[in-house]
């Protein structure tokens, strides 16, 4: 008896301890995120004006505004979800509903896992590789949003699949049971169900795209250059801009460098915030 009272107090001394743990470097793990924001606010905040976010740049990066930045980003996102979430969806949907189990089944499975670990400096270089120079886009925002479709489309397709997966399988079998198609199950029962997760996903993958700068340094890309026209032109980006700007020798302008990573940071910010807000709402009115 007391040797089961002593395994009791031992067993949850180091639950307690464990707890501990964990609660520190959540803690740890939110004061950096909030260190990092407040910091870029502090300094970017005063940056922050209607011309800084209406105008382009001028003399030479040291006065104006971002305006172009800002456009080319909206742009190559755009583009990068018109391209990967088509794919993406339904490559998830293929996974979940209808894959069988196998080794094939298997290979792509581990074939997405592997593109979503590959660094985004090897994208852009195939990118680079295929868009550019294969395909003869050259620099401009198509071969750039292709690469960082190439890019997303992992974090796409697995929040797809688990999505769909997590939806019960009572309801496809009722849908079923009443003679609906295993098509029109999955368009008009699952897919609704699982749409909270899948939008969501898909727009933290998009938002990673958004900020990414080496997929499109020798894609898309340029130091300057106006709102571009059609899709095979060259644009500006604001994670290629705060790198250019924070990078250059001489830092004549700090506070476009600053003011750049708040718009930036507060753009995927609100961005990702909203798709949580709304999956949120979205799973409250779901009853299973």
């Amino acid at each position: 008896m007391k040797a089961s009272t002593a395994r009791v107090k031992r067993a949850r001394a180091i639950e307690s301890v464990a707890k501990t743990i964990t609660g520190l470097a959540a803690f740890l793990v939110v004061g950096l995120v909030l260190f990092v924001i407040g910091y870029i606010v502090y300094r970017g905040a005063g940056s922050i004006s209607w011309e800084f976010l209406t105008q382009p740049p001028r003399k030479n990066m040291t006065a104006g505004g971002i305006w172009p930045a800002i456009w080319g980003t909206m742009l190559l996102t755009f583009w990068t979800a018109a391209f990967s979430l088509p794919i993406g969806v339904m490559a998830g949907i293929y996974l979940a509903e209808y894959a069988p189990r196998g080794t094939f089944t298997r290979v792509v499975r581990l074939s997405i896992a592997n593109m979503a670990g590959v660094p985004s400096i090897v994208y852009g270089l195939f990118g680079l590789s295929l868009f550019v120079l294969t395909f003869g886009f050259g620099r401009s925002v198509i071969a750039g949003a292709l690469t960082l479709a190439c890019l997303t489309l992992p974090v796409i397709i697995t929040s797809t699949e688990e999505a769909l997966r997590q939806v019960p399988k009572d309801l496809r079998q009722a849908s079923l049971a009443l003679g609906a198609s295993r098509l029109r199950t999955i368009v008009r029962v699952v897919l609704p169900a699982a749409a909270p997760g899948i939008v969501t996903g898909s727009i933290l993958g998009l938002s990673r795209a958004a900020g990414e700068t080496a997929p499109i340094l020798v894609t898309a890309v340029a130091f300057y250059a106006p709102i571009p026209s059609t899709v095979f032109g060259e644009t500006m980006a604001l994670p290629y801009h705060l790198y250019i700007m924070a990078t250059q020798a001489v830092k004549p302008a700090p506070h476009i460098v600053w003011g750049t990573a708040l718009v930036l940071v507060a753009g995927v910010g609100i961005i990702n915030v909203a798709a949580a807000t709304w999956r949120s709402r979205q799973r409250s009115k779901i009853r299973w």
